[in-house]
């Protein structure tokens, strides 16, 4: 299945006769390293379908570099599988991914399907559909990850925490032990790994890869055929391959990790990405392992002496830790976790999210690199873009889909625990402890934001004080038997019921004020009104 858009990738392709085959291997988006490929597939190099469904636009409106990632990342791993000797069938079509599917095997009767369990949900029950027609086909376990979803999904649904798990698998990995101990004497070194950038220090340059004629085919196609999609494709640079992922890992070692400890949790209107990684983008599709990663950063500090254990520490624990735990909730928890809502919030997401406009600078701040370049870390959008959403009564789901369609790293299986599980509290309590929020002295201490933005951080309450100052102790005043259940919250509500009656009836009125007049706008409507301009 050939489209205008595949010419020069068409051409780099050989040829191949689909009759000569039998045993299929189907590679998903999120699969494209062929160190993960089952041993028998290595040896015997079978035949290897690839398929590029652009039915995505009708279903969710992903950023548009999201979308160029995805699909030129798998057109350049195609090539690179072909170069190793297996015959590659690429199919680029309009149908959806079930539909093509079951067409191919409709029309090639002999052959018999092999793949590797897909990350996602959706997937899953596709194939299932497929695999109710076509009885010859062989699954096999996902080997993307580190850790064992049999050995630890009952306990995390039994609300054990991350830090546990993160513990054994450290114990499981050897990683940073000095035998049964931790490197250093303890495991987190997170108290350490809160401080506000410095203006005197320099932020190093982020990774980037200047497109190919494969990748522009890719621009110009997404620019065709997604242009109301949100986001801009403009200045697309992420690399799309595996040697550029190992690109971006060497650079990462050498200009970040070491500052990456200290100012992790920073933010600044200097950048989006100040000393992170941004592995997660090519982490989360196969591209680069993450026992890879873990293997290089420890080995690159072990030569150089010249990463501070916090950062080293702060480092792995977001992948061994965190990027395995909500891994293993998402298995754990779905479908139903879906429609996980548990404030029972149901406000269209603020139109800021679409747009970045507002007088917030943290919010104009955070939302404009997500739809520039589909990025941000994970403190903006824990404690600025989730807290924000929170604290205006915003339905959980909606920001979940928001986060899903607009972050270039995003997948259901990674950005729904984050949001519905960590940020927004809207499973209960199953993922985190207590609802992640703040006002606006936390963005105060963490980033620079504060001193050009049009409210006045010091002010408390009226029209000139910052939003998250009302916002937030309206928020533990409305939610305070979810904060009462909480030993470690509760001084929260009682602090709140020490102001006096002036002072909380000027928190009410602020809220209900600013929350009266909060432009919104559901996922639908921003569609409607991107396609009333094309």
């Amino acid at each position: 299945m050939k489209n205008s858009y595949t010419s020069q990738f068409d051409a780099k392709l050989p040829g191949i006769n689909l009759l000569t085959h039998t045993d299929v291997y189907l590679v998903f988006y999120d699969q494209l390293n062929s160190n993960n490929f089952p041993s028998w597939v290595k040896k015997e190099k079978p035949l290897l379908l690839f398929i590029e469904s652009l039915q995505t636009k009708k279903l969710m409106p992903f950023h548009k570099k999201k979308l160029i990632f995805k699909f030129s990342a798998m057109r350049h791993f195609a090539l690179e599988c072909s170069k190793l000797g297996y015959p590659v069938s690429y199919h680029s079509t309009a149908n959806d991914f079930s539909t093509s599917l079951i067409s191919l095997f409709e029309s090639n009767k002999n052959w018999k399907l092999y793949y590797m369990t897909p990350n996602e949900w959706d997937f899953r029950h596709a194939l299932n559909k497929f695999k109710s027609q076509f009885q010859n086909t062989t699954e096999y376990p996902n080997n993307f990850f580190l850790a064992s979803v049999e050995k630890y999904a009952e306990r995390i649904l039994n609300g054990w925490r991350m830090e546990y798990f993160y513990r054994e698998i450290r114990k499981q990995t050897g990683y940073l032990m000095d035998g049964d101990t931790p490197l250093g004497g303890q495991w987190n070194y997170d108290k350490e790994n809160r401080k506000k950038l410095p203006k005197h220090i320099t932020l190093p340059g982020v990774f980037d890869e200047e497109p190919d004629e494969i990748t522009q085919e890719v621009i110009d196609m997404v620019d065709d055929q997604f242009s109301n999609n949100f986001g801009k494709s403009a200045n697309f640079n992420f690399g799309v391959s595996r040697s550029h992922g190992l690109n971006a890992l060497n650079l990462f070692l050498e200009k970040g990790l070491k500052n990456f400890g200290p100012y992790e949790d920073a933010m600044t209107t200097r950048g989006s990405v100040l000393f992170h990684s941004q592995l997660s983008t090519y982490m989360n599709v196969g591209l680069i392992s993450p026992k890879e990663v873990c293997d290089a950063a420890i080995e690159y500090s072990e030569i150089t002496k010249s990463i501070p254990l916090s950062s080293l520490e702060g480092f792995i624990r977001q992948i061994i830790g965190w990027r395995e735990f909500i891994r293993i909730y998402y298995e754990a928890m779905m479908p139903a976790v879906r429609e996980a809502n548990y404030f029972g919030f149901d406000k269209d997401l603020p139109t800021v999210y679409w747009t970045s406009k507002t007088k917030m600078k943290c919010l104009s701040e955070c939302v404009r690199p997500v739809i520039e370049q589909g990025y941000v870390h994970h403190i903006p959008r824990l404690m600025i873009l989730s807290n924000f959403s929170n604290l205006t009564g915003t339905d959980p789901r909606a920001l979940n889909e928001w986060f899903w369609l607009g972050f270039i790293d995003a997948y259901e299986w990674v950005v729904l625990p984050n949001v519905l599980g960590m940020s927004t509290f809207a499973d209960g309590g199953i993922l985190a402890s207590k609802p992640y929020v703040a006002g606006g002295n936390y963005v105060n201490k963490m980033s620079d934001f504060c001193g050009n933005c049009a409210y006045s951080v010091k002010e408390k309450t009226g029209d000139n004080a910052c939003p998250l100052n009302y916002l937030y102790w309206n928020f533990i005043d409305e939610q305070r038997e979810t904060f009462r259940k909480n030993g470690r919250a509760n001084f929260m509500v009682n602090t709140f019921d020490k102001k006096n009656s002036e002072e909380k009836n000027a928190i009410k009125e602020s809220s209900e004020k600013f929350l009266a007049n909060l432009p919104r706008l559901s996922k639908k409507d921003w569609l409607k009104k991107e396609a009333s301009k094309s």
